[in-house]
C-alpha cells in the first residue's frame, strides 16, 4: 500500500547576495540593524560603535531574537592586538528562590529534556527572567573600543524604535509562534496581539509599522542619560518596580551589581590557522573538541561523502562529551534542546581591520514573552536553561550561570591579524553551523557567498543526524550508514539549521554574507 506522498515546502532556489567593499561592513539577521551599524561606520565610528548601534537597533527590529532585556557573548580583536571575549552571559538573580519552581511530576517533552514545572514558571513570565546583562556588555565594548559619543551611537536605534516594528508576513509568523503565551501578559498582548490576534500585513501595498510600548522612550532615555541608567538610574528603577509588581526575582540590587566580564579569548589552532573562541560557558569547549577530532578528517578539494560522515561522527562524539561534563564547576546531566531557541548574531569589520563577532539572545523566541510596561523591555527567560530538578548538577540556584550555546569566532591570517569573523543563532544547532561555514571558507577555499548557500548537516546531540536534502544521494547514504538520518529542507520555517553570518577581510577587500533563509538578513558595505 502506498504511503502518504511527501510535501515539499519550497519549489524555488533562494539566493542571498554578499556585500563587498574596501571599507567597513556589517552583517546581521536584520538589514535595518545592519544599516544602523553602517551609518555609524560612515560617521567615523569604529567596529565597536557600529556593533553597539546595531545591537540596540535589534531590540526594535528583531524582538523575538534579542533585545536590551537579554544577554550575550562577543569576540573583539584589532589588528596587532589580543582577542578578547566580552561575557555578558546569563546570571541568576541573587534572591532567586528555587522552591518557586515546583514540579508537576511529568516531563516537558515539547521543548526540553527537563521535568515540567507548574505553570511553566521557568519558561515564561516574571520568574523565568535572569539579570539582563546585554546593555552592560554593550557599554563595556563601547567603553574599551568605541570612539563616538553614546548619544550618536544610539541615534539609529532611537529612530527605528520611533518608527516601530515592520508589520509584514515575517512579523506575523514570528509573533504567531509565541501568541499563545504572549496573550498571558497584558503589555505583551497589548503590543503584539491587537484585537487578540497577531498583526497581519495589508493585503497589498507596503507594510506598515507599530510601536513597541515604551521601548522608544527607554532608548531615548539611555541616549541622553547614558547606558549606566539601565542599571543605576531611572530605567533601572522602573525595571525593578515592574519585576517586583509582577512577582519576579530581578531586583534593583541585581541590576546595580551587573557587570560584563572581559576575558582573554580561547586560542585554538586548526589546520595551521589560529582561531579565537569565546571564553566562558559557551559552546567553545565543544567546538575545541570537535576541531581536535576534525584534524584527521579526510579533507579534499570539496566536502564529499566521506568528509560529511566523519564530521557527523565527530559531532556526535563531541556532543556526548558536552552533555556529560560541562556546567559551572560541576557536570550537567542534560542540556535543553531548546526547540524554540531564538538568538541573533551580527558581525562587524571596520576600515582599520577591527573585527567583532557578537551573539546576543533573549533565549527563547520573545524570551519570557513578558514586556515590562514601564520601559517596553522584553525580558529574557534564562531560568529555562537550568534543570528544575532540585539537587541536580545544573539545578536552579541564586547567582548561578547556566551553560549557553553561543559560539562567536574570529579566525586569524598568517600574520596573526583578524581575517574571518562569524557566528550564528539557533540554539544547539549553532556550533555545527559555525564549524561548517568557517571550514567551507577557511579550509575548502569557498567564497563566502558560495559557503552560505552550500548545504549543511546538523548534529545537536549524541544521537542521529539531520541533513539538507540538497547534499545529494551519495552523501545522505554515507550519513545514514552510521546513524539515524532525518532528511529535511532548509526553510524559513521549520528552522532546521542555524543562521550564520560571516565577514572575510583579505587584501584590502571585505566580503560579508548573511543567512540565506533569514528573509530580513543582509551584509552591508560601508
Amino acid at each position: 500500500m502506498m504511503g502518504h506522498p511527501p510535501h515539499t515546502t519550497q519549489h524555488w532556489n533562494v539566493r542571498k547576495p554578499a556585500g563587498r567593499g574596501e571599507r567597513g561592513m556589517v552583517a546581521s539577521q536584520s538589514r535595518d540593524a545592519a544599516e544602523a551599524g553602517v551609518a555609524i561606520l560612515r560617521a567615523g565610528g569604529t567596529a565597536a560603535d557600529a556593533a553597539v548601534a546595531a545591537a540596540f537597533a535589534l531590540a526594535t527590529t528583531e524582538p523575538w531574537n534579542s533585545g536590551i532585556g537579554g544577554i550575550g557573548f562577543t569576540q573583539v580583536m584589532k589588528p596587532g592586538g589580543a582577542a578578547e571575549t566580552f561575557d555578558f552571559g546569563p546570571v541568576a538573580p541573587r534572591s532567586l528562590d528555587a522552591s518557586a519552581y515546583p514540579l508537576t511530576g511529568r516531563m516537558k517533552n515539547d521543548l526540553f529534556a527537563w521535568p515540567e514545572v507548574v505553570g511553566d514558571a521557568n519558561i515564561h513570565g516574571p520568574k523565568s527572567a535572569l539579570i539582563p546583562s546585554a546593555v552592560a556588555g554593550y557599554a563595556e565594548i563601547h567603553k574599551r573600543y568605541g570612539r563616538m559619543p553614546i548619544k550618536d551611537v544610539l541615534a539609529p536605534a532611537v529612530a527605528l524604535a520611533k518608527r516601530g516594528l515592520a508589520q509584514d508576513w515575517f512579523t506575523t509568523l514570528k509573533i504567531a509562534n509565541s501568541a499563545s503565551v504572549l496573550r498571558l501578559y497584558d503589555e505583551s498582548a497589548r503590543i503584539y496581539l491587537p484585537n487578540g490576534l497577531p498583526p497581519v500585513p495589508p493585503y497589498q501595498g507596503a507594510s506598515g509599522y507599530f510601536p513597541q510600548g515604551r521601548l522608544a522612550d527607554t532608548l531615548e532615555r539611555l541616549q541622553t542619560a547614558g547606558l549606566d541608567d539601565f542599571y543605576r538610574g531611572d530605567v533601572a528603577a522602573s525595571i525593578a518596580a515592574d519585576m517586583k509588581a509582577m512577582g519576579g526575582f530581578v531586583t534593583a540590587e541585581d541590576l546595580a551589581a551587573c557587570e560584563a566580564r572581559v576575558l582573554p579569548a580561547m586560542e585554538v589552532t586548526f589546520r595551521g590557522r589560529k582561531l579565537m573562541l569565546a571564553n566562558g560557558l559557551t559552546a567553545a569547549p565543544t567546538l575545541k573538541r570537535l576541531l581536535a577530532m576534525m584534524e584527521k578528517a579526510p579533507y579534499g578539494a570539496v566536502p564529499d561523502a566521506a568528509w560529511y560522515a566523519y564530521l557527523a561522527r565527530s559531532l556526535r562524539a563531541a556532543y556526548a562529551e558536552r552533555l556529560a561534563g560541562l556546567g559551572e564547576g560541576t557536570p550537567t546531566e542534560a542540556e535543553p534542546v531548546g526547540a524554540d531557541s531564538c538568538t541573533t548574531h551580527l558581525t562587524v569589520a571596520d576600515k582599520d581591520g577591527m573585527m567583532i563577532a557578537m551573539t546576543t539572545t533573549l533565549l527563547s523566541s520573545m524570551g519570557s514573552r513578558m514586556v515590562l510596561p514601564g520601559t517596553g523591555v522584553l525580558m529574557n527567560n534564562g531560568v529555562m536553561w537550568f534543570d528544575p530538578q532540585p539537587g541536580s548538577p545544573n539545578a536552579i540556584a541564586p547567582g548561578k550561570r547556566p551553560l549557553c550555546n553561543m559560539c562567536p569566532v574570529i579566525a586569524l591570517d598568517a600574520k596573526g591579524n583578524p581575517e574571518i569573523a562569524m557566528g550564528a543563532s539557533g540554539g544547539r544547532k549553532i556550533m555545527a553551523s559555525v564549524f561548517q561555514h568557517l571550514t567551507y571558507v577557511a579550509d575548502f577555499a569557498m567564497e563566502p557567498e558560495a559557503a552560505a548557500h552550500h548545504p549543511r548537516l546538523d548534529v545537536s546531540g549524541p544521537d542521529g543526524v539531520m541533513a539538507d536534502q540538497r547534499l545529494g544521494e551519495a552523501m545522505l547514504a554515507a550519513l545514514a550508514a552510521d546513524a539515524e538520518l532525518e532528511v529535511v529542507e532548509h526553510t524559513v520555517a521549520p528552522g532546521n539549521f542555524a543562521c550564520p553570518n560571516l565577514i572575510l577581510q583579505r587584501g584590502g577587500m571585505r566580503v560579508g554574507v548573511s543567512d540565506v533563509m533569514s528573509p530580513w538578513s543582509a551584509a552591508i558595505a560601508e
